[in-house]
């Protein structure tokens, strides 16, 4: 496409070229309206870690339909045990999650899901989805009991791979077809099934934990239109993001976490960069 002097470029001219158009992945949402009522509501969550010890404690937050929360944080300091307690793959030890006043059953995933909380994992190819089966079986993971795609304990194929062809046309999916392993894909395509996949059962709450972790500028802008355009729809998101950029472009509000606590928490125009940097590093009050 282009060489250029590293002295004249930038990284959104190099964006451009990379992508074949300008591409602004600071671009803060417009339009936005005020948020609904509470949809998810954590209260006084606290969970252990995978070699025991306190990972999460006693983390209070809520978000409102329409509106995006952003978790910002060091790598390994509570985030994902959070994720992972909301979505009920987590047992929580103390604390409750609520969605629309309902409260979860802690440590099972499937009370989540009946309460229409949708999930994408950091780990989009080891937990997102399985790599092993092909993009129609992988965008029904969650819903092959429904009577759309299963007949008592049949599954329809038919309605399946019809069903995967509408999400690769609508998310545009570069692959050959549904019988395509989700192991063959790039990590921007294996992301849009996976948000397909959530997106498609309809959610109130998402839970987006890194989601545009590894991906190129293309397929990360691509990520953030979806959740700017499921946040204009009323769901409510949890954002968890390292990416300090991303947070400020998306979030309405940021909560920062530091040793499985929640030590500050603003409007996304009421803080800065450097705010955020001293409260991921522990410092409660930032100067």
């Amino acid at each position: 496409m282009a060489t250029t002097d590293a002295s004249e470029a930038s990284p959104r001219s190099l964006a451009a070229l990379m992508v074949g158009r300008e591409v602004d992945l600071s671009r803060r949402r417009q339009g936005r309206g005020e948020p609904g009522d509470v949809v998810l509501e954590v209260a006084g969550l606290s969970a252990e870690g995978d070699r025991g010890g306190a990972a999460l404690k006693d983390v209070s937050l809520s978000v409102r339909a329409g509106e995006i929360l952003a978790v910002a944080g060091v790598a390994g300091n509570g985030q994902r045990e959070l994720a992972e307690a909301i979505t009920g793959l987590r047992p929580a030890t103390s604390g409750g999650v609520r969605v629309a006043g309902r409260k979860l059953r802690s440590g099972h995933p499937r009370s989540a899901i009946r309460a229409r909380v949708a999930y994408v994992p950091e780990d989009r190819l080891g937990t997102g989805v399985a790599p092993g089966l092909n993009v129609a079986s992988n965008v029904v993971l969650k819903s092959y009991r429904t009577r759309a795609v299963s007949l008592g304990p049949l599954l329809r194929l038919a309605a399946i791979r019809e069903h995967a062809a509408r999400l690769i046309e609508a998310y545009d999916v570069k692959a050959a077809g549904p019988e395509v392993p989700a192991r063959q894909l790039s990590g921007g395509n294996l992301q849009k099934v996976l948000l397909a996949r959530e997106f498609s059962g309809e959610p109130r709450v998402l839970v987006a934990a890194s989601p545009t972790r590894g991906l190129d500028v293309a397929a990360i802008e691509t990520v953030h239109r979806f959740l700017r355009r499921a946040a204009d729809a009323g769901v409510a998101i949890l954002l968890i993001s390292e990416d300090l950029d991303e947070i400020l472009a998306l979030a309405d509000r940021v909560a920062v976490m530091y040793e499985g606590e929640i030590v500050g928490e603003a409007g996304a125009g009421a803080i800065g960069v450097e705010e955020i940097g001293l409260l991921m590093a522990g410092e409660r009050e930032p100067a």
